[in-house]
């Protein structure tokens, strides 16, 4: 009954959080699906370099913000980064030529208040009605979780790494 009923195409607020991996994973499968659609996905990630193993599609573009969030990286730097990395998702939630913008990581930056968290919900709820936007990262704030549509938590249940095993190409990254 429920699935008749909803008929309504709504952009949604997605929220992948949790100490598990698979938080950015997910959200690059959902941009894998965008893009089977005809549609464009934009990626901001915060903290993270630019890296060559990113999906390489003309559908899918990604901006990266950052060299890690390390103890090596001063709260300055990190501040900078997370700011600027905020600026282009606020233009890349206007932009019209993408269905899905990813913030890749942008829970981090709530978590260490390097961005204000009413204010990135207040432009989340401003954004175009049909588009969607997936945050990641670990510690998203509660604010954000009442806010979204949906939360996934990632839990850890077993890690090859405990066992000493690397992260592997094509898997991890």
């Amino acid at each position: 009954m429920k699935i008749r009923q909803a008929k309504r195409e709504q952009g949604l607020i997605l929220v992948f959080t949790g100490n598990g991996k698979g938080k950015t994973t997910a959200a690059v499968g959902s941009a894998v699906r965008m893009i089977k659609h005809g549609k464009r996905v934009a990626m901001v990630q915060f903290f993270k370099a630019p890296s060559r193993h990113m999906l390489p599609h003309t559908q899918f573009k990604v901006w990266s913000f950052g060299g890690g969030f390390t103890w090596q990286t001063s709260r300055k730097e990190n501040l900078k980064a997370a700011r600027d990395a905020w600026k282009k998702c606020v233009q890349l939630l206007r932009d019209p030529r993408y269905a899905l913008v990813i913030l890749d990581e942008i829970n981090i930056a709530l978590k260490y208040k390097f961005l204000n968290i009413p204010g990135v919900i207040r432009t989340l709820r401003r954004r175009p009605k049909t588009k969607h936007v997936i945050l990641t990262g670990r510690g998203a704030p509660k604010a954000l979780l009442k806010a979204a549509d949906l939360v996934t938590e990632m839990r850890c249940v077993k890690h090859p790494f405990d066992r000493g095993v690397p992260a592997q190409p094509g898997v991890e990254f």
